[in-house]
């Protein structure tokens, strides 16, 4: 990125507090103002994230490792407030924009009408998710997380109905529970190193006295455990299942890169704070993540085997997606292949669109009686729809010829994805983990194969279960082909589309993948880089 502030970097964070705030003004009527209003500032948060993202390729000078700032009132790291980006941070803004648009389109066929202030809640859902993965200190970390998590206590529960009121309290106490413990070990670290900014942390942990070390570790404990709760992490993933089915299809897909908020931040703190250069904290909890990531695993691939809905089996899909990302960083934070990160990035994007997908595809799949809508029970009081027909039909649209074959497509590709099936992006994903696990000259233990098996296991146990829901939807169902509109199945299209592109691409993606786990472990770079960012009036200074 060029010298000096980039003040592009706080545009997916305000962009969605202004849309979100200018919505509230607006009476609840003006549904379609505050859909184009909301659809103009995700497309216009994405265009941002998607220049983030070319910017944080670097340049001849910087290698492939640069990064940009943005210090708010220009005080100068580590006492001022600061957002950094980076590869990862610009990949995960790219991929929120991605789920964001299409989740939106889906709302608008109906969605949003079912209760009140949909589109600003959604707003400041992306602006607390944007604002996680930007943010370079702990305690604003904690100010964005509690910004989604409210956003998402009211997505959660929109519409109402006994199923969704259920599911959301579990979801908010659980959520509170993180909070709590989240601040706990903040608490712990500031008062064990005297600083939040992650830069300034990796910087200390390696000089950190002796005396000092087990009261950090204790409070990093303590944080972590708020962010594996946060990515779903067994066994203290009982929430999510029914949380995540019982949400509206547009909430449920942008739900699926909630789980990968808290997998960022782990991932983030670990090969900052713990990589190879933090001395005697180096590898500190890996082998809780890679323990906790195959548990994750194991019990999403029992849960998909065992559901008999696909809202269910969708929800143990974010699971499996999780525990596999955070079982590949661990391994690579333990020492091994640094391959298997290029390759668990990859897979968390593909796995992540593909779970959006299917969200979407649960309520047109069982809207008509039979098959597999007598398994998903998605009765009217359970989702809220309190028998008003105008909630649940559509505003805008016409039905699309062929319906059957469009979702069994879409269903198709949505199961090749996740399953890790040729010739789809999962398939590469995959792969490309099991290629870094059982490389020649790796330290290939006994863990690595267990994980090996895993991998292989739970893309059998997801082809299964989604080929039996398929069976049953589009082959034993003896009803007539659901009118499903354009604008609900585009949005289904335009995700599939995307892991075409992913596929097709995979030289050029893969490689953006490897450049940033090649930065994520060279945690230097950054700590120099925001550390080192100069403040706007040494700049004018200079001039």
């Amino acid at each position: 990125m060029t010298p000096g502030p980039e003040h592009l970097i706080i545009a997916p964070i305000l962009i969605p507090f202004f849309a979100g705030a200018l919505m509230l003004v607006y009476d609840e009527r003006q549904r379609r103002a505050k859909l184009t209003i909301s659809l103009v500032a995700v497309a216009a948060t994405l265009l941002a994230a998607i220049e983030l993202l070319v910017r944080s390729k670097g340049s001849a000078l910087t290698g492939n490792n640069d990064i940009g700032f943005y210090l708010l009132g220009d005080w100068a790291a580590p006492y001022g407030i600061v957002l950094v980006a980076d590869r990862l941070s610009a990949m995960m803004l790219v991929v929120t924009g991605l789920l964001a648009l299409p989740a939106l389109l889906y709302a608008a066929a109906g969605w949003h009408r079912q209760g009140q202030h949909f589109h600003s809640m959604f707003q400041f859902l992306l602006m607390g998710v944007n604002g996680a993965f930007l943010t370079g200190d702990l305690f604003n970390l904690f100010v964005f997380f509690e910004v989604l998590l409210a956003a998402s206590y009211g997505l959660l529960l929109h519409g109402g109905g006994q199923l969704r009121v259920r599911g959301g309290l579990h979801y908010i106490a659980i959520n509170l529970t993180g909070s709590l413990l989240f601040l706990i070990g903040v608490s712990l670290v500031y008062g064990a190193t005297g600083t939040l900014n992650m830069a300034h942390l990796s910087n200390l942990v390696p000089v950190l006295p002796e005396a000092q070390r087990p009261l950090f570790h204790a409070g990093a404990a303590v944080m972590g455990l708020a962010f594996l709760i946060k990515a779903g992490i067994w066994p203290m993933s009982f929430w999510l299942p029914t949380a995540y089915m019982a949400g509206a299809a547009p909430v449920a897909a942008m739900f699926a890169i909630m789980t990968k908020v808290g997998v960022y931040i782990i991932l983030r703190l670990s090969f900052l704070v713990f990589g190879a250069g933090a001395g005697a904290s180096a590898g500190f909890g890996a082998p809780v993540v890679i323990a906790g990531g195959m548990a994750t695993v194991a019990f999403g691939l029992l849960g998909v085997l065992a559901s008999q809905g696909l809202g269910r089996m969708a929800a143990h899909l974010v699971l499996v997606s999780s525990g596999t990302v955070l079982a590949a960083g661990g391994f690579v934070l333990a020492g091994d292949n640094p391959q298997i990160m290029a390759a668990a990035l990859f897979y968390l994007v593909s796995s992540t669109l593909a779970i959006s997908a299917l969200f979407l595809l649960i309520e047109p799949m069982s809207r008509e009686e039979g098959g597999i809508a007598v398994l998903l029970a998605l009765t009217a009081d359970a989702y809220g729809l309190d028998e008003r027909e105008e909630d649940r039909q559509p505003e805008v649209g016409l039905a699309i010829p062929g319906t059957l074959a469009v979702l069994g497509l879409s269903f198709g590709a949505c199961v090749l994805a996740l399953a890790g099936l040729p010739p789809l992006s999962g398939f590469i994903g995959k792969i490309g983990i099991l290629q870094g696990l059982l490389a020649e000259g790796a330290a290939t233990s006994a863990l690595s194969w267990s994980f090996v098996a895993l991998l292989i296991l739970s893309g059998f146990a997801t082809l299964v279960g989604l080929v039996r829901v398929g069976i049953q939807t589009f082959w034993a169902s003896e009803g007539d082909s659901p009118r499903v509109l354009a604008l609900e199945i585009a949005p289904v299209v335009a995700l599939i589309g995307m892991l075409v592109i992913l596929t097709i691409k995979a030289d050029v993606t893969f490689g953006y993948m490897r450049d940033t786990s090649e930065a994520m472990l060279q945690p230097s770079i950054y700590a120099q880089g925001v550390l080192g960012a100069p403040r706007a009036a040494e700049g004018q200074a200079g001039q």
